[in-house]
């Protein structure tokens, strides 16, 4: 017996205090209806109604049975609601990652827009380097998250790609901050900081790669977990700085690099088989995020002008 849909039909009786109008309204036929109520009855071993020729009143056992449908009703249907806001990725949580440097109002456009769409829903979002998140996206502790290429997707589905340029963070007093945009091989016999191998290792060695293509050689690579230590770093004179266009701390400037010929190249991922309607709001929620907010772009940016000859470059 669906009994949830027999207490439907009781509670309905007890409204109308008629089986033919309660039929009427429940738009079945009234034997049948009896005959649900009859089976009800029998189920729970009691009288729920007396029966007269002009209607039917609650016996004082229906009455508290019709309290307590009431009751059960009322939570089967918050039960039905919330079941559907899952559905729909309205509520429940989504354990998701971002990578280190995306930057603070990047990171809180995307919280703050993700609870927007979904009230309901809560993000547990966390930091974490791209390596780490890979193998949570793996192991399945981690349902989805906002990674750096190249990396091996092997299981996992990808988001649309976005392109972000990387430019100069160095000290204002220091002389290249009077250029308005620079050349990598402007860069050449600087400490450079950078992120940690370990965070992305191939997009490590493909920013080194594209450095020395175009005759930027450091002297040193810091490796710099934090924005505090690299701008001390780059504060104080010692290194220099490859990041995305950020809001640059007071002492320090950021320059663009001519060409465009460094990208970080971004997109959402999760596990293969696991698509959800959180995951698919998550994945359009931080694609506008990062496009409004971070400066990135579906397409690579184009070269502005060619490299110019080592010979050409200030010394």
């Amino acid at each position: 017996m669906d009994l949830l849909r027999h207490l439907r039909y009781f509670r309905t009786v007890a409204e109308e205090q008629h089986i033919g109008r309660a039929a009427e309204r429940l738009r079945i036929a009234q034997p049948s209806l009896s005959q649900r109520i009859q089976r009800l009855e029998r189920e729970l071993g009691i009288r729920l109604f007396d029966r007269t020729s002009r209607g039917v009143t609650l016996t004082p056992a229906g009455r508290i049975i019709l309290h307590e449908t009431h009751t059960l009703l009322a939570a089967a249907d918050r039960l039905t609601t919330t079941a559907a806001r899952i559905h729909d990725g309205a509520a429940g949580t989504l354990r998701a990652a971002v990578p280190p440097a995306l930057g603070a109002p990047t990171t809180a456009a995307l919280i703050t827009r993700y609870r927007d769409h979904s009230p309901g829903a809560h993000l547990h979002l966390r930091e974490l380097p791209t390596t780490t998140q890979l193998t949570e996206l793996t192991t399945g502790t981690l349902e989805a998250g906002i990674i750096r290429h190249p990396s091996h997707t092997d299981g996992l589905t990808l988001g649309p790609l976005l392109h972000q340029p990387l430019g100069v963070l160095l000290a204002a007093d220091e002389p290249l901050a009077a250029t308005d945009e620079l050349h990598l091989a402007h860069l050449t016999g600087r400490d450079l900081v950078l992120f940690p191998r370990h965070h992305a290792p191939a997009l490590h060695d493909e920013t080194l790669t594209t450095c020395a293509r175009h005759g930027c050689t450091p002297t040193t690579v810091h490796e710099a977990t934090g924005d505090d230590f690299t701008h001390a770093l780059v504060l104080s004179g010692a290194a220099i700085a490859l990041l995305p266009r950020t809001p640059p701390a007071p002492g320090t400037v950021w320059r663009p690099l001519t060409g465009n010929p460094l990208t970080w190249r971004t997109s959402v991922a999760w596990p293969q088989g696991r698509d959800s309607p959180a995951i698919r709001l998550f994945t359009r929620t931080a694609h506008h995020v990062l496009r409004h907010h971070a400066g990135m772009h579906p397409t690579p940016p184009r070269p502005t002008v060619h490299p110019r000859p080592a010979s050409e470059f200030p010394q």
